[in-house]
Order: structure tokens, then sequence, then C-alpha cells
């Protein structure tokens, strides 16, 4: 499942894209479900922030809100949120809901399937690109004209990056492109977004255990040629590790964060 977030103390989470805001604080709470955006939305809503959420179906929507420590708390908006017209829509009933906006995290996400460059399809590659970085362009420039222009100024946005912004795995080339290009838009914010006390910061995970990296830890291919099973770690330690980041005030920066699990093959693979 894809999550997206935004949030006012609101956040915005892409994928199950939810879009949160601040109120009271409470003890850490969660529950089973693996996706990194439903266990980020599950420890922010523990944390005191109200949410809004946003996926392509309506009932994944509900599940999260479901789990959630404060449902009531939680804005439902279902859509595509690769499409121009639905984002400005997502961030309009945000303010509408909770009047500003604090923190942005772009974590809508695909991996492609294994293909070597010559036989990946131009839909495939466009697919991928589409999600993994437009998507997160479309919300970050929403989220930069609300910050600006909000009193006081100033919000928090955390992209969902990827070891393989760093160090890719073999025959995924859409998918390494598109998070390489995640960095050149963390980079590109932080300096824009400095001046306004707009903080950037890139997550990039290695092996967390979720649905999508299932297939890619399971005999990983290697670029020696060789095939591995890959450690994993359990993805409630992102979704902390994203609520220590928004709980940072604006003046302080972590540009990034690489979390991953003990034995991954980060450093030599490649």
């Amino acid at each position: 499942m894809r999550l997206c977030t935004t949030v006012s103390k609101a956040k915005l989470d892409m994928g199950l894209h939810d879009i949160i805001r601040h109120y009271e604080r409470s003890k850490f709470w969660s529950q089973r479900g693996s996706c990194i955006g439903r266990q980020t939305a599950i420890a922010l809503s523990a944390a005191g922030w109200s949410l809004t959420l946003t996926a392509r179906r309506l009932t994944q929507l509900e599940e999260t809100k479901a789990a959630c420590a404060n449902p009531e708390s939680c804005l439902l908006v279902d859509g595509d949120i690769t499409s121009e017209a639905f984002v400005k829509t997502l961030f309009d009933q945000t303010i509408e809901r909770f009047g500003r906006l604090d923190l942005l995290f772009n974590n809508a996400g695909i991996s492609d399937k294994v293909y070597p460059i010559e036989e990946m399809p131009l839909e495939l590659f466009t697919s991928v690109v589409n999600v993994n970085l437009v998507a997160s362009f479309l919300c970050t420039r929403e989220a930069f004209k609300i910050f600006k222009s909000q009193t006081p100024t100033g919000g928090r946005i955390i992209n969902n990056g990827s070891l393989a912004a760093h160090v890719p795995r073999p025959n995924s080339a859409a998918y390494a492109c598109s998070k390489h290009a995640v960095s050149g838009l963390t980079k590109s914010s932080a300096i824009e977004g400095r001046s306004f006390d707009i903080s950037v910061t890139q997550i990039d995970i290695g092996n967390a255990h979720t649905s999508m990296t299932a297939g890619h830890t399971l005999g990983a291919l290697q670029p020696d040629g060789r095939r591995v099973d890959e450690p994993t770690f359990n993805v409630v330690h992102v979704a902390q590790t994203i609520v220590h980041v928004a709980s940072l005030p604006n003046s302080v920066t972590m540009l990034e964060v690489n979390i991953m699990a003990t034995g991954a093959p980060y450093a030599g693979r490649g």
C-alpha cells in the first residue's frame, strides 16, 4: 500500500498520504501492519499529531485511521497523488480542516519489476518516476506555498528516499533513477526553504520489513550474480525515527538519515 501524509502541527505523508496537525502529546502506540506509511501515521497519532491520509483506495485509509490513537483527528482524502489537480485539492482540504501545515512526509513509492535496462518498458519507467518523484515534487510545491504564507512561517518536509539513492540494486534503473532524483529534490528544497524556516530531511531506509521489500530481500540479486537472503528490521523503528525528526524545531535540519538492517549489504553493494 502506498501512503502519503501531510500535517498542521499538520503533516503530509505520501503513499497513504497523510496531512498532520499537532495537538497534545501522548505516549507511543502501535499495532500490527507493516507498511511505512501506516506505521508512521500510527506513531504520529500516538505522539499527538492530527493527520490527513491519502491513498487511491478509501478502504486502506479507513483501516489506518481505525489503528490510530486519535482517529477523530484524521482527515481521509482518497485520490491519485500524481495528479496536479488532486494534490492542490488535498492541500486545500488540509488547510480548511486544520488551519495550517507544519509537516509534509513524502512517502508514496513503488518499485519497478526487475528488468535489465535494454528490456525496460518506457511505461514502467515513467510510472515509477511519476509516483516516486513527480508526486513528491507536486506535494513539496504546495507545501512551500503554505509554509511561506502562513503565520508563523515555516514547516518541515521529510522525503522517503532509499539506499538505492546511493547504491542501486541490479536491474532496477527506474527505481534508482527516481530515488537519486529525490535526493536532488531534497537538497534543492533545503536550499530554497532555509530562509523561510523550512527544514528538509531525506530518510534512506534499507530493508525495513514491508510487503514491498519482501520480494527484494529473499534471494536478493547481488551485483556479482549471487542471490542472498538479506536481513530485515521492524518498520516500527522507521516510524519512531520519523517521529523524532518531526519533533525537532524548524531551526534544526537533519538533512540525511540512513536507517537499515544490521548486516544489509549497503556499503558493499556495487
